[in-house]
């Protein structure tokens, strides 16, 4: 008897709360606000039938009672949100109740679903390996992740070219220097700072293609006429196991001409942010994308802002070597095994893509004019000194006046880039604040 009631009080004071844990854990919110798709992280605790959690940091509180969700987002403004959604198999769906921005005695509701976060694999970070099956011309949030990992993890994947032509030679996308992914970070939000760490780039063919051009931003009025006819396709052949290319058909002036081979990705890139539309792989943003900058090497780690939950991760348009400019319009284009771990630096967000070597801090600029991205990278870089150094404006222009330099990593794009660069041997003697 006595067992028998313990059950029927454990019955009881569970009944509410049986499907806690097909709650309990993080859920991607997608709100359909007038066919504009918002993307939001939710942390659910459930407790009886009592729901607690945050939404993108502002507070939860809510129930659940027999598969029926209600919950209310409280903004830091004092704002609420309201959603009310049924647990269907692994998704939840249902209405959300927005105040109307227009009128603020008004709502608006929409549809929203809501996805579960996989539970993070128990053990040490994993090394995961995916084969791509699709590819991406934008670095988009709409486009469902190829992958979930999580800080720590490290992912061998490959690129294909910027044409769209994997390692044997077979048209897989198309051209515009399609990407891999996206790879879906767990835990990042927006206001975070995605570290991907570039472990390893491996080329996997044996030949490349770029252009006979120059860009018309590097050209000046005696040239013109001439550059005005070039343009015509240049195979060079990779010696993977010499490190260094060689033009396929070369003129006798370049018939002995070779340059090291130095892999690098041209594009890495988050998706963009709500309201803002997806990112051409063609183009660069605050997040990245199509940088071109020769220093996204094996050994260095790039810094990007979280715009999305999850970052949603993308890299590709590999070359095999790449001067600074990218001044032939096309870099040494080929496809790539890469290599990548990621990490991240929570609640810290920072303005534009950041670049770390083992012997540089570099600031990555990118702007319509040459003027505009040399401001945008001498300001990036002020901050970066401000933020982890802990220096005053008047003494990051001390360090800048005495330590900078400055390259001109593309020239080849809508938009420009120009990279602002401290060699970190100038501030050994500087304390470097701790990354949370």
């Amino acid at each position: 008897m006595r067992w028998f009631l313990l059950g029927i009080v454990a019955f009881f004071a569970s009944g509410s709360a049986v499907a806690a844990p097909d709650l309990d854990g993080q859920w991607i919110v997608t709100t359909d606000r007038s066919g504009n798709p918002e993307y939001s992280t939710l942390n659910l605790q459930v407790v009886g039938a009592l729901v607690s959690g945050d939404s993108d940091g502002d507070r939860v509180t809510g129930t659940f009672r027999k598969g029926a969700l209600d919950y209310a987002v409280t903004g830091a403004s004092g704002s609420v949100y309201r959603f009310a959604a049924r647990l269907d198999g692994d998704r939840l769906r249902g209405r959300a109740d927005y105040p109307d921005h227009n009128f603020p005695n008004r709502r608006l509701s929409y549809a929203f679903t809501a996805r579960r976060v996989p539970d993070r694999p128990s053990g040490a970070p994993r090394i995961v390996d995916y084969a791509p099956t699709s590819f991406s011309n934008s670095f988009s949030a709409e486009r469902a992740p190829v992958l979930t990992i999580w800080p720590g993890d490290t992912v061998r994947t490959t690129t294909i070219d910027s044409g769209g032509i994997d390692a044997a030679g077979v048209t897989r996308a198309l051209f515009g220097n399609p990407q891999t992914g996206p790879f879906f970070v767990a835990g990042a939000q927006p206001g975070d700072t995605l570290a991907i760490h570039i472990v390893r780039l491996t080329l996997d063919r044996d030949w490349a293609e770029s252009l006979d051009t120059i860009v018309n931003r590097a050209v000046g009025p005696s040239l013109a006429a001439g550059a005005g006819k070039l343009g015509r396709t240049i195979r060079w052949r990779l010696d993977r196991a010499g490190g260094y290319a060689t033009p396929d058909r070369p003129s006798d002036a370049l018939k002995d001409y070779r340059v090291p081979l130095r892999p690098m990705l041209g594009g890495v890139g988050l998706a963009s942010g709500f309201a803002s539309p997806p990112l051409s792989t063609g183009d660069t943003g605050r997040a990245g994308g199509n940088m071109d900058f020769p220093e996204v090497i094996a050994g260095n780690i790039v810094y990007l802002p979280v715009q999305q939950p999850g970052a949603l991760l993308y890299l590709g348009d590999a070359h095999a070597l790449q001067g600074d400019g990218e001044t032939s319009q096309y870099a040494l284009e080929t496809s790539m095994a890469v290599e990548f771990r990621v990490e991240l630096i929570k609640k810290r967000s920072i303005p534009m893509p950041r670049v770390e070597s083992p012997t540089e801090i570099i600031v990555l600029g990118q702007a319509g004019s040459l003027d505009e991205a040399l401001k945008a990278a001498s300001t990036g870089l002020v901050q970066w000194l401000q933020q982890d150094y802990g220096l005053s404006l008047s003494d990051a222009a001390q360090v800048l006046g005495s330590g900078v330099r400055f390259s001109v990593p593309n020239l080849a794009g809508r938009s420009v880039g120009v990279a602002a660069r401290i060699d970190k041997a100038l501030l050994q003697h500087i304390p470097r604040e701790p990354k949370e």
